[in-house]
């Protein structure tokens, strides 16, 4: 495959936030077709030369000035706590000639129960890490091993206590709701428990079906029937009660936080400010332009090199374009949109005047907003605002 022909580059701002893919898991889980390779011992030292390839090449195409000042930084997966503690050091090391990491960054970690420690947790805290993001999904043993995880809901909460003990300023948890009605849970004492554990932030999913994975396939063949819309609703509803009820605001459609303890890397992500995606699949924003990277780890470590980095495709946004993420990404959060914006948005059509007599949208003074009705209904909303703007 040849390589893709990159746009210049040479006007490209300056990220203020970088996310890092880790690409290894001891074990697929059954829902996920992430860029995912199974690797019980992975190949840390490989990954981390990658990745300053790949920084190398970000510099030198683009002439930002080295070190840049970083605001955020995320380490995702994959299982970034495979790093371990010696793991994390080393990244920081590599990051240090292109990225200042001073102490007002907001330095996230992904984490899985299975492989996350007290030790690694006071490592991580040493090397700059403030937050820890945990992959708990559940914390009912059935619904956790039918999901495939290699934890239980015991380890799932000795992980939290060993984030928060080793010092980690925030702590999340992940979440997965509308799991199949046959898989019995109690979400009530779930949600419980989490709070109990003094998570300061809670991002909750709703369970996908992706055509790539186990779970598909079980769809397919008839041994799975998928959760039914209106007990995905109800979940979704009773999660944002319930945690708002505990002290949570719900600031975006799958994020809670205890207040000031939202997640200032997806914010960059959510106000469409520039930032860098390094490692496979990753996937970056340097207006005005959107560019990902080569999705398997063995074909990203061939081309990082290249004089096209590991870059495998880029689109370059129209006004048009522009304008529909700022009215998605808006809606998205409780922020929501001014009111200007959001009439030259939708002038002439009709969607958004029933989405707000069905109670999908409101007006909170000077902004609209979408309800968590509305967010149940986010992809239907955006999809019939792109059908009619293309008649217009």
């Amino acid at each position: 495959m040849s390589a893709p022909t990159v746009p210049s580059l040479a006007d490209a701002p300056v990220p203020e936030a970088l996310y890092l893919h880790f690409p290894f898991c001891v074990h697929r889980c059954h829902y996920c077709d992430f860029s995912v390779r199974r690797s019980p011992t992975p190949p840390v030292g490989a990954w981390l030369d990658a990745v300053s390839a790949e920084l190398e090449f970000w510099f030198g195409r683009t002439g930002w000035p080295a070190p840049a000042p970083l605001s955020t930084l995320f380490v995702g997966g994959g299982t970034p706590s495979l790093l371990g503690a010696d793991g994390m050091r080393a990244l920081r090391e590599r990051l240090r000639p292109w990225f200042g990491i001073g102490e007002g960054v907001e330095w996230t970690a992904e984490a899985n129960p299975a492989s996350f420690t007290p030790e690694i947790a006071a490592a991580w805290r040493e090397t700059g890490v403030t937050r820890v993001s945990l992959g708990v999904q559940a914390l009912d043993d059935g619904a956790l091993a039918w999901l495939g995880r290699l934890h239980d809901a015991a380890g799932a909460i000795a992980a939290l206590r060993a984030a928060r003990h080793g010092g980690i300023a925030d702590v999340n948890a992940d979440l997965l709701f509308g799991l199949p009605e046959e898989i019995a849970r109690n979400l009530d004492s779930e949600v419980a428990r989490a709070v109990d554990e003094g998570v300061t932030h809670v991002s909750a999913y709703g369970l996908t079906i992706e055509p790539r994975t186990p779970l598909a396939k079980w769809v397919r063949s008839g041994r799975i029937t998928p959760t039914p819309d209106a007990i995905y609703g109800d979940e979704y509803r009773y999660l944002s009660r319930g945690l708002e009820t505990a002290g949570f605001a719900h600031y975006e459609v799958s994020n809670f936080a205890r207040p000031g303890h939202e997640c200032r890397h997806n914010w960059y992500y959510w106000n469409r400010a520039p930032y860098l995606g390094v490692g496979p699949s990753a996937h970056g924003f340097l207006p005005p332009y959107r560019l990902w990277n080569a999705f398997r780890w063995d074909r990203y470590r061939a081309v990082v090199s290249r004089a096209a980095g590991a870059i495998e495709g880029w689109e370059r946004l129209s006004a048009s374009d522009v304008e529909l993420e700022r009215v998605w990404l808006g809606l998205r959060t409780r922020k929501g949109l001014g009111e200007a914006e959001w009439s030259r948005a939708v002038d002439g059509l009709d969607g958004p005047r029933r989405w707000e007599t069905a109670g999908w949208i409101e007006r909170r003074g000077d902004r609209v907003v979408a309800t968590i009705e509305g967010w149940l209904r986010m992809d239907a909303m955006v999809t019939e605002i792109v059908r009619e703007e293309s008649r217009i």
